[in-house]
């Protein structure tokens, strides 16, 4: 694949995910005071975007810009990543199926959620800059 693929792929991954996740937490926040919960978890997804997230994106960012034309698409993230996601996909089916999520486990879903939405600035931001610079060239 192209380079470019993989800076569109990574933050559309981030994009896709995140916002699954959002629509799925609140789901379970309900409604009435359950809602409040959703600015906790924007909150706290913006502390992890800025303090853990935008560096993983950076990094991200960064080693994508160092392929070729022609690496795989898998390799839009690194093996760690890949890792990292199954893990935290088991994590969430094992919490789901201990009961109904409720709010603590709804608050969770959007505050990562959003963490990832508001990260996945950072490679839009790198894809937008090639897309530029290529149009520039043409």
């Amino acid at each position: 694949m192209p380079r470019s693929v993989h800076l569109f792929a990574a933050p559309l991954f981030w994009t896709v995910v995140g916002c699954m996740l959002i629509l799925r937490g609140a789901s379970w926040l309900g409604t009435g005071h359950g809602w409040w919960l959703l600015i906790v978890a924007v909150l706290l997804g913006t502390l992890k975007s800025l303090l853990i997230l935008d560096k993983v994106a950076r990094k991200t960012m960064q080693r994508i810009m160092l392929f070729k034309d022609g690496t795989c698409l898998g390799a839009v993230f690194s093996w760690k990543s890949w890792l990292l996601v199954g893990l935290m996909m088991a994590i969430g089916s094992a919490l789901r199926s201990l009961g109904h999520p409720g709010h603590l486990l709804g608050t969770l879903y959007c505050a990562i959620g959003w963490s990832l939405c508001l990260s996945s600035r950072l490679g839009w931001v790198q894809w937008e800059a090639l897309r530029q610079q290529h149009n520039e060239k043409s």
